[in-house]
């Protein structure tokens, strides 16, 4: 019994000789407070951590800034941006190499015929000569701008007024511009290849796959509309 009540008593002494020991949150500055202990001393060390976890993840949450929606589309004057072709480059750059080729071949068609004295034989052979290189030289470009002209490289919409402005490339390589309401917007009535509407009389292209928010084309198209069974033949799809 007296041994008993010594290591008793060693132990209560040993105890109450302890130090506590700071812990300092690190990246937050509240102190918490835990006593190196043994025994019974370990859970009061565990609610410590505890503690100290919980005070931690709350001021790491209070520290973050919360995460705002950004809206991928800009804004102009002309409204916002709901739309921009990926062949816009492709096909300004083609053109110009079409023009290009041309003006070089009216250029060089002269000194040609000069030179090989196809200028003094026959008119037949002198004919076919130039229409084979007048076919390059004037039809190409021609073609090329009838089937590109209606390719949209971007499109923007007002959804104030609703209505939408579609960049398009002219004759020249310049920019055109084209302003249309909602209600001018009429789909073919058979699938073309260069033109998914029309705005009022003029076919544009677009794909639909490159519209930042899907809703954007549905409203374009008139999808969002209550659907009816009357249906109009397009003057456009008759010729």
């Amino acid at each position: 019994m007296f041994l008993v009540n010594v290591r008793v008593v060693r132990h209560c002494v040993g105890f109450q000789s302890l130090r506590s020991l700071h812990v300092t949150a690190v990246g937050c500055g509240a102190p918490v407070s835990a006593c190196c202990v043994r025994g019974a001393g370990l859970k009061q060390l565990h609610g410590a951590r505890r503690s100290w976890i919980n005070i931690n993840n709350k001021q790491m949450q209070s520290c973050c800034p919360p995460t705002r929606c950004l809206s991928t589309s800009s804004h102009s004057e002309d409204g916002d941006l709901i739309y921009t072709g990926s062949l816009g480059t492709a096909v300004r750059g083609v053109k110009f190499f079409s023009y290009s080729t041309s003006g070089a071949s009216l250029v060089l068609v002269p000194q040609i015929l000069m030179k090989t004295g196809l200028g003094v034989q026959s008119f037949a052979l002198q004919a076919a000569f130039c229409g084979v290189v007048g076919f390059f030289t004037f039809l190409t470009p021609v073609l090329l701008h009838l089937f590109t002209k209606g390719y949209v490289v971007r499109l923007y919409h007002n959804p104030d007024r609703d209505t939408y402005t579609a960049v398009t490339y002219n004759v020249f390589l310049a920019e055109k511009r084209t302003v249309f309401h909602q209600k001018q917007v009429r789909i073919p009535q058979v699938t073309k290849m260069f033109t998914t509407f029309y705005a009022d009389k003029m076919g544009l292209l677009v794909n639909p796959d490159l519209f930042s928010i899907p809703q954007d084309f549905n409203h374009l198209m008139g999808y969002d509309k209550p659907f009816s069974f009357h249906t109009e033949v397009d003057p456009a799809d008759k010729s």
